[in-house]
């Protein structure tokens, strides 16, 4: 089951089903189900309490991500925290569409989820390709 909450009054996703189908078939493409997926849409200051509290990490950030995924199972299950204020800032910078760059952080996550890693560079050059092959994908 994939769920969105909104620990911001000022935001909501439009057509969440939308959104849903999009996970549904990057999982499928990746040979793996949902698991338990939630979305938690907060501000900077939610999200660098999180940032502290379970990373030691005391700056913002655009997307934190708890993976719950067994690497022995095929569901993939986590939380996903996502700072608002933190896209909206970054598709400025970026000069792209705020909803462009939340697709973006949103697959972003999920990628870390199926084992993805931007740590270095050959794994990062990965992880970006398949960011750009679903958000084609999703446009």
């Amino acid at each position: 089951m994939i769920n969105f909450f909104y620990e911001i009054s000022n935001f909501s996703i439009q057509n969440e089903s939308i959104f849903i189908q999009s996970i549904c078939i990057i999982l499928k493409n990746e040979g793996k189900y949902v698991g338990d997926i939630n979305y938690i849409f907060c501000s900077d200051n939610y999200i660098l309490n999180i940032n502290k509290k379970f990373l030691r990490k005391d700056y913002y950030t655009d997307v934190i991500a708890f993976s719950g995924f067994d690497k022995k199972k095929k569901y993939i299950s986590g939380d996903i925290y996502i700072s608002i204020d933190r896209v909206l800032d970054n598709s400025k910078q970026w000069n792209q569409f705020f909803k462009v760059e939340l697709k973006r952080v949103m697959i972003h996550a999920l990628l870390h989820f199926l084992g993805y890693d931007d740590k270095k560079i050959k794994s990062k050059k990965l992880m970006r390709k398949k960011e750009e092959f679903y958000l084609i994908l999703f446009q």
